[in-house]
């Protein structure tokens, strides 16, 4: 749509492709909205849009992965996550000049665990936290997470604290409880191609953090997106974490390759987890600089007041004073960029 185009030419536009059988897709943008067409069978005329008062172009979409692409977008999307419980803690705008970081524990293990670790990362300018209260894990005899607990214990940190809430949903039937305590649902690494799970999420109105798969290519990270995205959730933030290559120095290759590649095809804004990316502490912190140096909007950092003693993932988990070095470095790193943290906001 052209920049000045009314909400009133939106709206016909919208009707117009719905009175044709197909899916209109409104999607705003800092400078103008672009609307995307799903449900037709085949490559539509685009004279049949270009005459309508305020459309700017008509294109057609080459891509797979139509509304997650930047044919139908070409601005970066910016995902506002707001508080599930208002005046909890401020807005945060992932994609735009801030770095997002959001950092916890692996898991929720207790009231007393993440009041620390929420403490501690919020003093050093992390803006939403992280912290599983249910979590998929690769032996069924570890530690599972605390289920509803976790999530209330989540819900106090975010009143206490006035940190943003992101935790992982597991399967569709456990959204809806997931839904009334996080502000950000995570899709995991083992569930990136759970398609019942992302058609759910697809229809939630909260935001969405996207794991990307442990053997995914970057086009079917891209398409699990888009089944988000074709159910009428835009809000989408995708997540480097890791993949696995015959590399046995580290648990996973953090493939920083990916993030500006995702810049060129899609509009969707990427954040970094060098903690499962790289799965040894010693390693988080160069991994983080170097996420920040090639694009990445924000990172996801595991942060522990006694790492050694985390009921999972201790081994590649931050104590709080490694964590304040991070924040330092990667502060120094986004202003080189234009860019800068939550921290370095405030001093300004």
């Amino acid at each position: 749509m052209k920049p000045q185009a009314s909400g009133a030419e939106v709206a016909a536009v919208c009707a117009r492709i719905e009175s044709l059988g197909f899916r209109a897709h409104a999607m705003p943008g800092a400078q103008r909205t672009a609307i995307g067409i799903t449900g037709n069978p085949g490559p539509l005329d685009p004279e049949l849009f270009e005459m309508l008062p305020g459309v700017a172009e008509a294109i057609r979409v080459t891509k797979p992965y139509k509304l997650v692409s930047r044919e139908v977008k070409s601005e970066d999307s910016l995902i506002r996550v707001r508080a599930i419980d208002e005046g909890a803690a401020e807005d945060v705008v992932v994609g735009g000049e801030e770095l997002v970081v959001m950092a916890g524990p692996c898991s929720v293990e207790s009231r007393e665990q993440c009041f620390a670790a929420a403490g501690a990362v919020k003093a050093s300018g992390a803006r939403v936290f992280r912290a599983g209260a249910f979590k998929p894990r690769t032996s069924p005899y570890s530690f599972q997470g605390l289920g509803e607990e976790g999530l209330k214990i989540l819900a106090e940190v975010r009143r206490r604290y006035g940190l943003l809430i992101v935790t992982e949903t597991i399967d569709p039937e456990n959204v809806e409880l997931v839904e009334r305590y996080a502000d950000i649902l995570q899709v995991g690494a083992r569930n990136m191609q759970n398609y019942s799970l992302l058609r759910r999420v697809g229809r939630s109105a909260r935001p969405v953090l996207l794991k990307r798969g442990m053997s995914a290519t970057l086009e079917e990270f891209l398409m699990a997106a888009e089944y988000i995205l074709s159910e009428g959730n835009y809000n989408v933030i995708l997540c480097e974490r890791g993949v696995r290559t015959f590399a046995d120095h580290t648990r996973n290759t953090l493939d920083l390759s990916v993030i500006p590649a995702v810049k060129t095809l899609s509009h969707l804004p990427i954040i970094a987890d060098p903690s499962h990316g790289t799965g040894k502490r010693d390693k988080v912190t160069p991994l983080a600089r170097g996420a920040v140096a090639t694009g990445a909007d924000g990172l996801m950092v595991e942060v522990h007041a006694d790492p050694d003693r985390a009921l999972s993932d201790g081994f590649q988990t931050l104590n709080p004073a490694q964590f304040e070095a991070l924040m330092g470095q990667v502060e120094a790193i986004a202003a080189v960029l234009g860019r800068r943290t939550a921290r370095g906001a405030a001093r300004v």
